[in-house]
């Protein structure tokens, strides 16, 4: 067992504790009724705006994805007779980076804004027959109007989490590159002559050295964006005590909730983590087994499941649970899936507590 903490030590933890812990708050779903309902199409060069208010459109426009447009096109809005600010919602698709104009002048304006996923709208529409941007803009404006009590209002990230977020986006690519020049130098050895493969390999020699050197940059600065942050340097501490969870899945999780802010609930983050089996049957006649959703986050269900993989490697609670299932004669993707919502529950309840997961447990507990 170590030291017991010091005082200081012990304020400073609850004090950046009660940081993290302001800042878990569910995405606002609002109980408000709005009059103005306004529906964007996002795309790398233009924005569709549709407003819709009692069940019609009453304007209808496109715009460049700038921000001087998107100021202008704000400013225009309130002609809008009756047009108030704080009865007004704009519903829009996630589409990642393309969206950094828009959400930012409306957040800057204190602006209800809500990010819906586009499977979600495009599922409650129904029966659809054409597409263009200006019919999306149009059919996100009637959907919020028809789903205005199922609103999250959108919970803007800090700058350090989007800083986090565009590095991890390059490391990602990185290794995309490096594999990708990796295999054919692979595949050059095994069946091309030694002529051949030195020549494939000296000229890919220098650009796989510049990307690693790269690599390192990209992971060294995430390394010190993390550290650079009380709170997020405390909450990356948190996540990574738990097995299993490397550097990598601690940012996807912190980044995927948004510093455990838009989910808080590890049932929930299974969901969109895609390891909750759900249960297919119909009738007497339709008996599926259960099985997990093809919705789900691709990215981050293959990191856990990575982390799944290494975890039962090494002596521990979790490699006795897949020495044990495997003995009752239990499918290994089963099991495997049972370890990743393990993993999950276990880091949201480090960060619900606020104190690093305990590996070594007394004896009172152990022979309760």
């Amino acid at each position: 067992m170590g030291s017991r903490p010091t005082i200081k030590e012990l304020s400073y933890v609850q004090n950046v504790n009660s940081i993290i812990k302001t800042s878990q708050s569910k995405p606002i779903l609002t109980m408000m009724r709005f009059k103005f309902f306004v529906g964007i199409d996002v795309s790398k060069d233009t924005l569709d705006f549709s407003v819709v208010t009692e069940g019609k459109e009453i304007s209808a426009f496109k715009i460049e994805n700038s921000l001087r447009a998107i100021k202008t096109a704000l400013l225009n809005l309130k002609k809008i007779k009756d047009y108030e600010l704080s009865q007004v919602v704009f519903c829009l698709e996630y589409t990642g980076l393309y969206n950094n104009h828009i959400t930012h002048c409306l957040h800057s304006m204190e602006a209800h804004i809500w990010v819906e996923k586009a499977i979600q709208i495009k599922r409650s529409s129904g029966l659809q027959r054409g597409k263009s941007d200006k019919v999306d803009a149009q059919r996100i404006a009637f959907y919020a109007s028809r789903n205005q009590d199922k609103a999250r209002l959108w919970v803007a990230p800090r700058t350090v989490i989007q800083q986090l977020k565009r590095l991890t986006g390059v490391r990602e690519r990185l290794l995309i590159m490096v594999s990708q020049l990796n295999k054919p130098l692979k595949e050059s050895k095994r069946f091309d002559s030694n002529e051949v493969f030195d020549v494939i390999k000296k000229s890919c020699q220098s650009s796989l050295k510049a990307i690693k050197a790269d690599l390192k940059k990209v992971e060294k600065k995430i390394t010190e964006v993390i550290k650079a942050d009380a709170s997020l340097s405390h909450l990356f501490e948190l996540i990574t005590s738990v097995d299993g969870i490397g550097t990598v899945i601690a940012c996807e999780m912190i980044l995927t909730t948004n510093e455990f802010k838009n989910i808080n609930d590890p049932k929930k983050y299974a969901c969109y983590a895609g390891v909750v089996p759900f249960e297919h049957t119909s009738g007497s006649s339709v008996r599926g087994r259960n099985r997990v959703s093809h919705f789900a986050n691709k990215n981050t269900k293959r990191l856990l499941h990575m982390a799944s993989l290494s975890i039962i490697r090494y002596q521990g609670q979790l490699k006795t649970y897949w020495l044990r299932k495997l003995q009752e004669g239990k499918h290994k993707m089963i099991i495997l899936n049972a370890i990743r919502n393990k993993l999950i529950q276990r880091v949201f309840a480090v960060v619900k507590r606020g104190t690093k997961y305990e590996k070594i447990y007394s004896h009172s507990l152990q022979g309760s």
